[in-house]
């Protein structure tokens, strides 16, 4: 996995940058990781100033989450709230689908007719 950290406006910190690369190294075991590109944004002109995106590189559909907020660690625990929001939705979304195609089947059966 190749692990990209951009800062913008930002000071890198090891707290920091280690902080993401143990949070994403987490999500190896149910992902493939490609790569995860992660840009860090401070926009003083903005309210909330902090932007963090995280962009993950996988086989099949890329995997992206945003957070915003007023401290660094804030935005970053936003952001890797909705990331593991949108990997809870593809992984249930095969047995979603296999619901909806068995529901769709039984509705299509005919009933037996009653002698």
């Amino acid at each position: 996995m190749k692990l990209t950290v951009q800062h913008h406006n930002l000071r890198s910190s090891d707290e920091v940058d280690s902080l993401l690369e143990d949070r994403i190294l987490e999500l190896e075991p149910r992902l493939q990781i490609d790569e995860a590109r992660v840009t860090l944004e401070c926009r003083w002109q903005q309210s909330p100033a902090y932007r963090v995106a995280i962009h993950i590189v996988t086989p099949g559909p890329d995997v992206q989450a945003e957070g915003q907020d007023h401290t660094i660690h804030a935005a970053i625990s936003k952001a890797l709230g909705h990331l593991e929001h949108r990997l809870r939705h593809r992984e249930q979304k095969p047995h979603q689908r296999l619901r909806s195609n068995l529901q769709m089947r039984s509705a299509s059966r005919p009933g037996r007719a009653r002698r």
